[in-house]
């Protein structure tokens, strides 16, 4: 808002050090000149959005698991990107995930679960209100100034939204007063916000919540299916979009910005930087520097998820041949990748250990790059625990936890997660790859700069799993024909 500058120079700062950013006329004329005249605002009341009650019988199962503490939720706040410029704000995942409140909670927001006689928790979100318009506030506050931000929810609106209680942020000081060693925070969205509680039990809190998560609700499963389907409109806009893409020298750059729209369009956001690497940047696993052009007879790896608004994110990740179609090298390459997919999955059902997902598609992944000859042992033994060689290929894991966080639950226990059974609504990725650096002298030169992955969704059933991303192509056939189909 550069014309922002421009104001009278009798002006007085509208907040300490953002002179150089914006003023505002200091006389009292001003100040009631600007506070009149305002019609009358009613505050509609919206009723409870769907996702309100699946975020209360979460808080009832972390409050179960804390009875007779106080739990202490904060949202977080804006984090600085240079100078008076902030990043896009985003909710604390756990925040969002017990209150219902995605891309339009409120930064400073909140959430605290007190403990009541006789069991449970009443829960009450602290956050800022807006300004009356005879605040100067209301048109001098760059950072919450309805005048500079636009239009913000009263308490009482966000309560009928959330169906939780509300107060004024300034009321959490009694919060923050009567902290003791009952008190539990989620430290990486605090900060200063709540000082002196203890940081091991913190870390449990925290690792009950990750936990809590790996099992989503019907709500959860709805928005993951949405996340999916936005991504799989956003890939077909990158197709579409080839021939302008490799005709620029950052083409890759072009690839990250039409995904990114259909990101915003649809969503949220990205869930996660785009990866849209192509030629040898393939082999670079998070490659998401986006700089290098995308030619044709190379192979495009593009890993990708929009986020949707209420934070839950896909994880999806096609190889493509940029030209259309894949060399008889490329299609190898890739028809191995998928087999170690496609094993990977047909093994998923209640009741199998997670690990059990990542060993399967190992076991492919070792027999193809000794059916090769890349390996100096046979696949048995490169799966031995001491050997391993085939993992030169294939560094990474092949599957973790997905939702509102891409890399979801991360702090629960390795108990839980990988070695944890898996139950009806975990969703995870499935995600092999075979990665051969242009500089890597023990595979022959015709595979080297050569980076395949394929990532899918995966919900666990019943009796089995569901792919939700497989209306996506994913077979090399199904792939050239998709890409026939949308050029």
């Amino acid at each position: 808002m550069a014309d922002a500058q421009k104001t009278e120079h009798s002006a007085a700062p509208a907040q300490a050090g953002a002179s150089n950013r914006s003023t505002t006329p200091g006389s009292t004329t001003f100040r009631d000149y600007i506070a009149s005249g305002w019609a009358d605002r009613t505050d509609i009341i919206p009723p409870a959005r769907p996702e309100a009650s699946f975020a209360a019988a979460r808080r009832d199962a972390i409050s179960a698991l804390h009875p007779e503490e106080t739990l202490v939720i904060p949202a977080g706040d804006r984090k600085q990107r240079s100078n008076d410029t902030d990043y896009p704000f985003r909710a604390h995942s756990a925040f969002s995930w017990l209150t219902g409140w995605g891309s339009d909670s409120e930064p400073g927001a909140v959430l605290v679960l007190e403990p009541r006689a006789g069991g449970g928790h009443d829960a009450t979100l602290y956050f800022r209100e807006r300004a009356g318009r005879d605040s100067d506030e209301f048109y001098a506050n760059s950072e919450i100034g309805e005048f500079w931000i636009g239009a913000r929810p009263s308490l009482a609106q966000v309560a009928g939204d959330l169906g939780i209680a509300t107060r004024g942020i300034a009321d959490f000081d009694a919060v923050r007063q009567s902290a003791d060693a009952s008190t539990r925070v989620v430290r990486e969205a605090a900060g200063e916000l709540l000082q002196g509680t203890d940081e091991e039990l913190d870390a449990g809190f925290a690792r009950d919540l990750s936990e809590l998560r790996l099992v989503k609700d019907a709500f959860e499963i709805e928005q993951m299916r949405l996340a999916v389907a936005a991504t799989a409109r956003g890939f077909d806009d990158v197709i579409r979009d080839l021939p302008r893409i490799s005709a620029h020298q950052r083409g890759e750059r072009i690839v990250e910005g039409v995904f990114n729209t259909r990101a915003r369009v649809d969503g949220n956001a990205v869930g996660y930087d785009t990866i849209a690497a192509s030629g040898p940047h393939a082999c670079i696993l998070h490659w998401t520097t986006n700089d290098g052009p995308v030619v044709p007879g190379d192979l495009m790896l593009l890993d990708a998820g929009v986020e949707v608004d209420t934070l839950y994110t896909a994880d999806i990740t096609r190889t493509l041949p940029i030209s259309g179609s894949f060399s008889p090298v490329q299609r190898d390459i890739y028809e191995a990748v998928r087999e170690a997919a496609d094993a990977a999955f047909a093994i998923v059902r209640p009741g199998i250990r997670f690990r059990e997902i990542h060993a399967t598609a190992m076991a492919v992944i070792a027999r193809r790059t000794a059916e090769w000859g890349l390996l100096p042992v046979s696949a048995e033994e490169a799966l031995e625990a001491d050997n391993q060689q085939h993992r030169r290929y294939m560094v990474h894991g092949t599957s973790h936890h997905l939702g509102i966080d891409v890399h979801d639950c991360a702090q629960a226990r390795r108990e839980m997660y990988l070695d944890g059974v898996l139950e009806p609504g975990m969703v995870f990725t499935i995600e092999p790859g075979l990665y051969f650096q242009p500089d890597d002298l023990t595979v022959p030169e015709s595979f080297r700069g050569i980076g395949v992955r394929i990532e899918d969704d995966i919900l666990v059933t019943a009796d089995g799993a569901e792919n939700l991303s497989a209306g996506i192509p994913r077979t090399a056939d199904d792939v050239e024909a998709w890409m026939a189909r949308l050029s």
